[in-house]
């Protein structure tokens, strides 16, 4: 795959697909972790006197966060201490006159991608060439770089698109992405502990049955609706108010999965032990075999107990290897974090190589200042899709784009 070191950028127009698709509030951005984590990238671009083209998406159509990148552009001239101009178009004639009279050194941002109807549902690279997305800006760029590892699982027109029309190169935050994440998967050393929280599911089934099978986890600790589903694999009732939440959720359909998962890997998979419920406005932690667990009937489970995050630290500390996506109960109430915070900071404080991604887990690291995690991914979907030993679209284009573009070097 091409590199920034490859090439020399000085007044070539380059398009720079990012990832700063953000949590909002009142139009407001909230957290700028993506933002930061791409400015490697975008000040190496300027320096070396690109002209440039920055495109990100924002939320999903119809979505509470659907929204125009004017604030996007706003936040990054901050960022940058330089003016970072908002062009309120994606491919059409202003956008591509506004590309046209960029300068050196200079940087625009486009409107929000995704209010192209083009970009919004995945298709091969054969079909996201064709649109008019990669036509008309493929006029008006010289090179591309893409940045956006959180989105590397999709396969739409600014991801793949320009593979084989411009040369696409690996930015910085791309390179470090895949580095850490293959050290972690083709680590031989061991233990190899996997953590998987939080609400995706089958994403979580399916990096389950990979790493077991192909040999590349010793052990899987789980927490979130996760855990829930293999605890009610694993046969206990975890009572009729949660129940009918995962039943509401789509989810209970994945208990047979778990239950296969753990007939052919059943002590390499641990669940808690104990849970937390609101109990008249208190946390209350209940033993799953504890004659208590008749409240799970009306209360729901909001995290997992004590117990099983000192049961988990013991594992994760003795670990040489660990990989963690998702938290372990609603962290977002601090009297339900205990879970979340007790297993990341168990992550950061092992002296294992730790990869942690997804954007509840990021947003949960942030929140409580844990520190010493070896790699926190900007990638949550992306993340469970490179685990589960499936292809990254984006990664493919890159390699695809070098194969095409090598000789021209």
């Amino acid at each position: 795959m091409f590199r920034l070191s490859d090439f020399d950028f000085h007044n070539k127009a380059v398009f720079l697909r990012a990832d700063l698709n953000s949590p909002m509030k009142d139009g407001k951005i909230i957290s700028d972790a993506r933002f930061r984590a791409v400015l490697p990238t975008i000040r190496y671009l300027l320096e070396s006197g690109a002209r440039l083209v920055i495109g990100t998406h924002q939320g999903k159509p119809y979505s509470e966060d659907y929204a125009t990148t004017e604030e996007h552009a706003r936040v990054l001239s901050e960022l940058l201490d330089q003016h970072v101009e908002y062009v309120e178009d994606v491919f059409g004639k202003y956008a591509r006159e506004k590309i046209r009279e960029l300068k050196p050194g200079e940087v625009l941002m486009l409107e929000n991608l995704r209010f192209s109807a083009e970009e919004v549902k995945n298709k091969p690279i054969e079909e996201c060439e064709k649109t008019f997305f990669v036509k008309k800006l493929s006029q008006v760029i010289d090179l591309v770089v893409n940045d956006a590892f959180a989105a590397a699982h999709r396969s739409q027109p600014s991801l793949v698109g320009f593979a084989r029309v411009k040369p696409m190169i690996m930015g910085f935050l791309m390179e470090r992405e895949v580095e850490a994440l293959s050290r972690a998967y083709y680590s031989k050393e061991r233990p190899r502990v996997y953590v998987l929280g939080g609400a995706k599911v089958d994403d979580s089934l399916r990096v389950a049955e990979n790493v077991l099978r192909k040999g590349k986890a010793d052990i899987i600790l789980t927490g979130g609706l996760v855990a829930n589903i293999f605890t009610l694999a694993k046969g206990f009732d975890l009572g009729r108010k949660n129940i009918e939440f995962m039943e509401r959720k789509g989810i209970l359909k994945y208990v047979d999965w778990a239950g296969k998962i753990l007939d052919e890997f059943y002590p390499f998979v641990k669940t808690p032990v104990d849970f937390a419920i609101d109990y008249k406005g208190e946390r209350l932690e209940i033993d799953l075999l504890s004659e208590e667990k008749r409240l799970f009937d009306e209360y729901q489970i909001l995290d997992i107990g004590s117990r099983t995050v000192e049961k988990y630290r013991q594992v994760l500390m003795q670990a040489k290897v660990i990989v963690a996506n998702g938290p372990m109960g609603v962290f977002e109430r601090e009297e339900f974090a205990v879970g979340t915070v007790g297993v990341f900071k168990a992550i950061a404080e092992s002296p294992a190589f730790s990869v942690v991604g997804g954007g509840h887990s990021i947003a949960s690291i942030h929140k409580y200042g844990i520190e010493g995690i070896s790699h926190v991914s900007t990638g949550g979907g992306a993340m469970l899709t490179f685990f589960a030993g499936e292809k990254l679209p984006v990664l493919e284009a890159l390699s695809l784009s070098y194969e095409k573009f090598k000789g021209r070097l």
